[in-house]
């Protein structure tokens, strides 16, 4: 399905078009070499993993992972305005679906040839880059953490985990996704339960109780003195 790009609420960026995803596609893939930079996949990946860190991660930080997955500094003369641009559009996008615990659609896009988790993996890849750059989310050691990302990183090989074992025996208990469309919810849900412990939402003050029709509420008594 073709997305057009409409106004978000609240005066919020608006959402990307499939015009400006493609536009998004092209510059990542006109930076020079020997910059590497992600592809819109990884990307979207990455900007998840950035939006779930426990403190919010200023642009300056996480952008030159964008640019380049070592970091390295743009050339003297290239203009990434319009690239980080769009970039900021997409992680407020998420940022808003998230904080509100909304679906949103990830960049995955499906390949008839490839395996499932192939077909994700650039995501899940991304979205470790963020994590491993930005290590305060697996510093929290939280149990509630371990079967979110178990889900994620089921997608690496076993021997990419070697040094997660608490992840490993959680995802030897899962089964993998029937197909494509499974293995997105999979992604998503994980963002959210992620969340619901690195971002947790604030509870609303409590109201209180209205007056029953037909009688005023009046002042309790006065205390004697």
């Amino acid at each position: 399905m073709a997305h057009t790009s409409r106004p978000a609420a609240g005066g919020a960026p608006a959402p990307l078009s499939d015009a400006d995803l493609d536009r998004l596609q092209d510059l990542l893939a006109s930076l020079p070499a020997p910059l590497e930079p992600m592809d819109v996949m990884a990307l979207d990946g990455y900007l998840c993993g950035v939006i779930l860190q426990p403190q919010t991660v200023p642009p300056a930080r996480w952008q030159p992972g964008v640019l380049d997955v070592e970091g390295r500094p743009l050339p003297s003369g290239q203009d990434a305005t319009e690239l980080l641009a769009l970039v900021g559009r997409r992680h407020a996008e998420l940022q808003r679906a998230i904080d509100a615990r909304d679906w949103f659609d990830p960049w995955i896009y499906p390949d008839d040839e490839a395996a499932i988790s192939d077909s994700v993996l650039p995501w899940v890849a991304g979205f470790a880059a963020a994590l491993d750059t930005f290590p305060a989310l697996q510093a929290m050691e939280d149990p509630e953490l371990v079967e979110p990302l178990a889900l994620i990183y089921l997608h690496f090989d076993a021997e990419d985990l070697e040094d997660a074992e608490p992840l490993q025996a959680v995802i030897e208990t899962i089964e993998p996704p029937a197909d494509l469309a499974e293995a997105v919810q999979d992604l998503v849900r994980a963002v959210m339960l992620i969340a619901d412990v690195t971002r947790p939402r604030a509870k609303p003050p409590a109201r209180r109780p209205a007056a029953r029709p037909g009688r005023t509420v009046r002042p309790g008594p006065k205390s004697r003195r």
